[in-house]
């Protein structure tokens, strides 16, 4: 039996991530999930943060992901979101800039619409700065 499972993190752009891995974890609607192979078939949603993988070697790759889906079969796991970033691709200035837009617009907001298109892009930005910070540690 094999001991890895193959994940494909794909955002609406392209694809970002696709390898086999040992686990993987990520932000789950009701807390931090971890998939191993042979996982019971899955889907669910998941919440902005960041998808860890644990590589075959040891080694570890992040993903950011602004939340999506998830689905696990027992040989793949498949992350799909909007907007998925690697890790290393993450920029501290970019994030910071897309914070205090967001924040702006939260400071702006005309209405209950406009208001939740904030508050969720302001979320979404917390938490891929988190991911960023969490991103550096490892280095």
């Amino acid at each position: 039996m094999a001991n890895t499972i193959h994940v494909d993190v794909v955002s609406a752009e392209e694809s970002i991530f696709s390898g086999e891995a040992r686990f993987v974890a990520l932000p789950g609607e009701a807390g931090e999930l971890g998939v191993y192979p042979r996982h019971t078939p899955l889907i669910t949603r998941i919440k902005p943060g960041s998808v860890r993988i644990e590589m075959a070697d040891g080694s570890e790759e992040f993903v950011f992901v602004a939340g999506g889906i998830l689905e696990v079969q027992p040989h793949c796991v498949t992350v799909l979101s909007d907007t998925a970033v690697r890790g290393k691709d993450l920029d501290d200035e970019k994030a910071n800039a897309a914070k205090a837009a967001a924040e702006e617009a939260l400071k702006n907001a005309k209405s209950e619409i406009d208001l939740a298109r904030a508050q969720s892009e302001l979320a979404i930005m917390a938490a891929q700065i988190a991911a960023l910070r969490k991103f550096r540690q490892k280095r």
